[in-house]
């Protein structure tokens, strides 16, 4: 059986994404750069563990005037694991969306929250359709989360200078796991392995969740 992709080379792998045969080097040089990987596929699982990554040189963070301490870390962990599921949850709704989505989504809501630091309030939303529909996402959960924590404590400890900081830990997270594919959807991978809500399934369809 020859390749279902090139059609010249002999088709070993059984391809998720295409739900046909594919030879190894058409697997190597599509997967997440023509192909929707799902996240559970054994070749894509298998490469991660290859991938050479430039990494993020520290110097060249973005929003570098925000510091992120282990301190903070620890004293917003409650904060960071929810805003965390609620990316994934976006994501997972949004079909289509992939890592450079969620990338955008994180920047614009940053830029918003920076504009609450100066008391004048502007919503930045990223151009994508799919990233503002990440970002439409996010606020909406954050919003009930808070309404949650006030209902249950009678007040609101959340503060806009904590969210920012933990979206400026997720995004500088979701630029050290990019892999500069295409269809890269490490970074969430890395959500659903480390922050995943009992409710999601552990091996979903590319980022397709049922409600």
């Amino acid at each position: 059986m020859t390749c279902s992709l090139c059609e010249s080379r002999k088709a070993k792998r059984s391809c998720p994404a295409v739900r046909q045969e594919i030879c190894p080097q058409c697997c190597g040089e599509a997967r997440e750069e023509t192909l929707d990987c799902p996240l559970d596929c054994v070749y894509l699982l298998e490469s991660r563990d290859r991938e050479r990554r430039p990494g993020l040189d520290p110097a060249k963070f973005p929003h570098n005037e925000v510091r992120i301490t282990d301190n903070f870390l620890r004293e917003n962990e409650e904060l960071l694991t929810a805003t965390a599921r609620f990316v994934l949850t976006a994501a997972f709704q949004t079909p289509g969306a992939v890592d450079r989505d969620v990338r955008d989504a994180l920047d614009a809501m940053i830029r918003t929250h920076k504009t609450l630091e100066s008391g004048v309030y502007y919503q930045t939303m990223p151009q994508s359709p799919l990233a503002a529909s990440i970002v439409a996402g996010v606020q909406q959960q954050l919003q009930e989360f808070r309404q949650q924590e006030a209902q249950r404590t009678g007040v609101t400890r959340i503060r806009d200078i904590d969210v920012l900081g933990v979206l400026v830990f997720l995004l500088r997270m979701a630029l050290d796991e990019d892999n500069s594919r295409k269809l890269c959807k490490r970074f969430l991978h890395t959500l659903l392995l480390h922050f995943q809500p009992s409710s999601t399934p552990a091996t979903p369809s590319p980022l397709i969740v049922s409600p």
